[in-house]
């Protein structure tokens, strides 16, 4: 029966490889305020802990360093782009614009600087448009 279930479910069984579930529990204080988040995952790690801790860790130091050059290269925070789609299409556009700033490095400077460059100099900003 449940064979039957879990092909209704997953026709494809794109969820087939997937061994393990974890929970992580996070805490944040920020201004004198303490909230906590349960995050849940799927996984195809088996029973590893300290594994799937290291993942997870990994993750979202590669999430928070990016969220972290969206906002001081290129102000994320202080737009204010709210109609329709125009938030995610932007987003998408400083997505491009920090990978194609980090992918050049012919000039040995941060991503702000590296924009600052490109405003400047049309040559620069066409060989960045170029790693396209």
């Amino acid at each position: 029966m449940l064979t039957g279930i879990s092909s209704q479910l997953d026709p494809d069984s794109v969820w087939s490889k997937f061994s393990s579930v974890g929970m992580v529990e996070s805490v944040r204080s920020l201004n004198g305020e303490t909230t906590v988040e349960i995050h849940y995952f799927i996984s195809i790690l088996e029973s590893n802990a300290r594994q799937f801790g290291n993942s997870i860790r990994s993750h979202w130091g590669i999430e928070n360093s990016l969220h972290w050059v969206l906002d001081v290269a290129l102000r994320e925070d202080d737009c204010r782009i709210r109609k329709d789609n125009a938030p995610q299409n932007f987003a998408i556009l400083r997505h491009i614009a920090v990978n194609l700033l980090t992918q050049e490095k012919r000039v040995k400077r941060g991503i702000k600087n590296k924009q600052f460059l490109a405003a400047m100099d049309n040559t620069y900003l066409l060989s960045i448009l170029a790693l396209a």
